[in-house]
């Protein structure tokens, strides 16, 4: 499979040069911060006891194609909710997980928990962006980003009370995430390069990152099984997307998930 990760990061860099066109950078941070900030809200949500679910919400994936031809994302949205997610996560990203920004302006208006923006935040247009968006969180893909641009990032997260979950995939990324200041970590068991799934990946690293940030899981989660050896090494968030948008009933499947059912 090609290097999708890098088509991705290069396709956004092209659109926010367009954007910018549209709406200065200036402007889209003057309506960053005239939204009301959500004093982290995310990441204080990962903070509370037990294991937190973060469930989203999207149509497709360079992975699997399309995953709901029937996509009533606020309806999927809700439903999370009310069988207890923690945080929303969000897909913006237009052409390979047909995302939009206007899925994610609606559902944090209709629901009361967090949202994350999840994109391939290649430009601080996009984190500006988010926040005028309603966003309690953003996406900060190690691979796509060099350590300084990362700090930098982090820094604008800050500024807006915006929680960055910063993605890694193995030691060298969780190194350069926890070196720029990284509060909340995000260990990929997915390789973005070629999307092969390995749901050990976290396990390996759980140790390595320790109590220096929230420790978050990404994909490869499953079964209720696969949750108890998350929650066996102190797993603060799992982030659950496929299994969740192909269960057909979504508040029975994270039921059993959570281990109510």
């Amino acid at each position: 499979m090609a290097d999708v990760l890098s088509e991705i990061a290069a396709n956004n860099q092209k659109i926010y040069l367009e954007k910018k066109l549209d709406i200065s950078l200036s402007k889209m941070m003057d309506m960053a911060y005239a939204a009301s900030g959500t004093g982290f809200a995310f990441e204080n949500k990962l903070k509370e006891k037990g294991l937190s679910f973060i469930c989203e919400c999207k149509k497709a994936s360079p992975s699997k194609g399309i995953i709901a031809q029937d996509f009533p994302y606020l309806e999927i949205a809700k439903s999370y909710e009310q069988a207890g997610a923690s945080c929303i996560s969000v897909l913006t990203e237009p052409k390979w997980f047909m995302g939009s920004l206007d899925y994610m302006d609606e559902i944090a208006s209709e629901v009361s928990i967090p949202v994350l923006r999840k994109d391939f935040t290649v430009d601080e247009y996009m984190i500006y962006e988010a926040r005028a968006h309603k966003a309690s969180a953003v996406l900060l893909i190690c691979s796509i980003l060099d350590s300084k641009t990362l700090g930098r990032f982090l820094r604008i997260c800050d500024e807006l009370e915006l929680t960055a979950l910063v993605e890694a995939h193995d030691r060298n990324e969780c190194n350069m995430a926890l070196g720029e200041g990284a509060r909340v970590i995000g260990v990929n068991n997915r390789n973005l390069r070629n999307f092969s799934v390995d749901p050990t990946n976290c396990l390996r690293l759980r140790d390595y990152v320790g109590d220096k940030a929230l420790f978050v899981a990404e994909s490869g989660v499953k079964t209720r099984e696969d949750v108890e050896a998350l929650e066996k090494e102190c797993v603060d968030a799992v982030l659950i997307g496929e299994s969740m948008m192909m269960a057909e009933d979504k508040k029975a499947f994270l039921d059993t998930l959570r281990g109510l059912a």
